[in-house]
């Protein structure tokens, strides 16, 4: 598992890149590993079950269990599904690199949440945008739970 400052390059990294189909896989790997720092910080082992096809889906599950705040990022998950199926499912569409673009704004909106909510306790029911996170003064904090 990348660590989340090599997660964050990834979100970063301007789309898109001449092998869409390899862009989007990037992308959902680098999601569901977002989501792997969240479960490792419960003290957990990340599933490598899928639900509905994704394992991005099933680790969102297993984080959310015990903590209901983390079921804010559940549609932003089912979004990163959405678009990785729209890219791999239609890869000729007219659309796919504004599709390519999307899936990744979607992801490092998943991202944000995600390292938001490692940094600050209760994240959940103010997403990526809340004050705490846009008021930090300290770029190289620690991304572990607060006990």
């Amino acid at each position: 598992m990348r660590s989340l400052a090599e997660l964050e390059a990834v979100f970063e990294t301007p789309l898109p890149t001449p092998d869409i189909q390899s862009a989007a896989r990037n992308l959902l790997r680098a999601s569901e590993e977002v989501i792997e720092h969240w479960v490792v910080a419960r003290g957990e082992v990340p599933t490598r079950e899928e639900r509905e096809g994704f394992r991005l889906l099933a680790l969102h599950r297993q984080g959310a269990t015990g903590d209901p705040s983390f079921n804010a990022c559940r549609e932003t998950c089912r979004e990163v599904a959405y678009h990785y199926n729209l890219i791999t499912m239609q890869p000729e569409h007219a659309d796919i690199t504004d599709r390519l673009y999307m899936m990744g704004l979607v992801s490092k909106h998943l991202y944000l949440f995600i390292s938001g909510k490692l940094q600050v306790a209760g994240l959940g029911e103010f997403c990526c945008s809340s004050k705490p996170i846009r008021s930090a003064t300290d770029s190289n904090q620690s991304f572990t739970k607060e006990t």
